[in-house]
Parts: C-alpha cells; structure tokens; sequence
C-alpha cells in the first residue's frame, strides 16, 4: 500500500488526526503554542520566528486557524495583521495534555506514568526533587487521592 493509500484509507475509515480533536495539538501545533506562551502576543512572523526548523508562513496561519477553532487562541486585527494570544493558561493546557497522555499511553494509572517517568535512564532526578515528591504523594495519601 502506498503513502497516499494509507492516508485515504484512514480519512475514510473516520479516523481523526490529533488536529481534529480539542484538546489534543499536532507536532507543529504544540511548537506553536509553545511559541505563542513565550511571546505572550504575537503576529504568525513573529511565532514562525522562534520555531525550530519551521514550516511556511502559511502552514503557520492554517494550525492557527485551527487553534482558534479548537479555542485556545485568538487573534485581534493590527493594520494587516493578525495578533494571536493563548486562550488558555499555559499550566491548564498542560494539565489537558497529561490527562491526554495518561489516557492514550497509561491506561489512566498516574504510577504507571510517574513509574515510566522516574525509570528513565536520563532521569537523574536531584534529590531535593524526590523529596518535594516524597511530601506531595504523602499529602495525597492524607487527602485520600
């Protein structure tokens, strides 16, 4: 089967791309984001700008379109440009993309995550950190989560 079959055959199959659902971003539209948090405000140059290896200008203002349909930006009229922010705080989308991981990877079990996340081999993780988790589980623990 060829690339082009492939593609075909998944949009006909109602496969959606990450794109298409609300809190899930593409590869380019997480760089996005991540430019536009950093920025705070910024024209489609200006986040092309701070991307690495970026895609056209117009690639840029497609994902933004669909970054603003999804709602987590906007955008405001400057002359002939368009000015984007985030919609959403850069900690709540983080937290929609854990609960994304969690589902897809993890199986929703936040051990089998924090497991694959402290077993790293590049972990190294300073020991004042494990402390401060050490208290945060124990706070849970107490809390009953």
């Amino acid at each position: 089967m060829s690339k082009g079959e492939r593609t075909k055959s998944a949009r006909g199959s109602g496969e959606k791309s990450a794109s298409d659902l609300p809190n899930q971003h593409s590869r380019r539209e997480r760089e996005i984001m991540d430019a536009l948090y950093r920025l705070e405000k910024a024209s489609a140059a200006e986040i092309r700008e701070q991307m690495p290896d970026p895609p056209t200008y117009t690639a840029i203002r497609t994902h933004l379109s669909i970054l603003e349909k999804k709602g987590h930006v906007r955008h405001e009229s400057d002359g002939t440009r368009y000015i984007y922010e985030p919609l959403i705080a850069r900690e709540q989308m983080g937290r929609r993309a854990i609960d994304s991981l969690l589902q897809t990877f993890f199986d929703n079990s936040v051990e089998r995550a924090v497991t694959a996340l402290l077993t790293r081999q590049d972990a190294n993780i300073p020991h004042a950190d494990l402390d401060r988790l050490a208290r945060l589980i124990d706070k849970a623990r107490k809390e009953g989560r």
